[in-house]
């Protein structure tokens, strides 16, 4: 069997698990070339492939349209949507990034689970994660510390049984395919840019107390979070705050001091929690 064929089995066989792929170059980047001038802004709008990780598709069909069109492909990415994001842990070059992250998981006292590893030919790994609903991971290289590279929205990691020039890509020989499983909280604010200083607010008297009635039940969403959930909590919570300070009916100030001390109540530290505040904000914004 061809690396071509190879590369679209598995591309064929992560579509089925509902991993959005589409074929690479042995030198892991898009197989389709853009039909567009450079300098583009199109996503794939037009409707025509060549858009990167945005032709990724879970269509089998579809799936195999892109590789005819590719018959250099050697390999396929897997597309960071939804809630997937990876790690790029290199090793390579006197860098460890392995070492890197576990010196961040003793630091800030979490453990990585036992989630999808991917060898890499250079000796390093890939790390399978994922992250609550609506909460926007941006890529990033050497931010979290040496040898680490954020795969978040937008990004991609390779997919297994895809050909490099190094040599191939497969699972962990002793982990095998297991579901990703979900970034711990300390590790999930760390991947998260951090949030922007706080600007002052005039605080104000909500209208008819109906404004402050909707703030204090946000705020109880958070309170009574169970474990696990207390930042994917607060991440909803803020989003509904902050579309209420859009439309002029809740103050910028009041969202962040109450949430924020309700999240250091249920046991998030209160940078984490700034952190979070402030992604929701964002999210709302775009």
């Amino acid at each position: 069997m061809s690396n071509h064929d190879k590369a679209l089995d598995n591309a064929l066989r992560a579509a089925a698990q509902g991993y959005a792929v589409a074929p690479t170059t042995i030198n892991k980047t898009p197989a389709i070339p853009s039909p567009h001038d450079k300098g583009h802004s199109c996503k794939g709008e037009c409707g025509q492939p060549g858009h990167g990780v945005y032709d990724a598709t879970t269509n089998a069909a579809d799936v195999r349209r892109l590789f005819l069109l590719a018959p250099k492909a050697v390999g396929y990415l897997i597309a960071c949507r939804g809630r997937l994001v990876g790690l790029d842990l290199d090793r390579k070059n006197g860098v460890d990034g392995v070492a890197t992250v576990n010196r961040l998981a003793f630091e800030h006292g979490f453990e990585i689970p036992q989630t999808v590893t991917i060898c890499t030919p250079s000796g390093g790994f890939h790390l399978w994660l994922t992250v609550p609903d609506g909460i926007a991971v941006p890529n990033s290289a050497g931010r979290l510390g040496p040898g680490v590279d954020i795969r978040g929205t937008g990004g991609y990691v390779v997919g297994p049984g895809s050909t490099g020039r190094a040599g191939e890509y497969a699972f962990h020989p002793k982990v095998g395919y297991v579901d990703p499983q979900p970034a711990p909280d300390e590790l999930l604010q760390l991947m998260l840019p951090p949030a922007p200083p706080v600007r002052q607010q005039h605080r104000y008297e909500p209208r008819e107390g109906q404004s402050s009635r909707a703030l204090e039940g946000l705020v109880n969403v958070v309170l009574s979070a169970p474990q696990g959930e207390r930042n994917s909590k607060l991440y909803w919570a803020a989003s509904k705050a902050w579309a209420h300070v859009g439309d002029g009916h809740l103050a910028a100030a009041d969202v962040e001091a109450e949430l924020i001390s309700a999240a250091v109540q249920v046991g998030l530290n209160e940078g984490e929690a700034m952190r979070t505040v402030a992604s929701a904000g964002r999210g709302v914004a775009a």
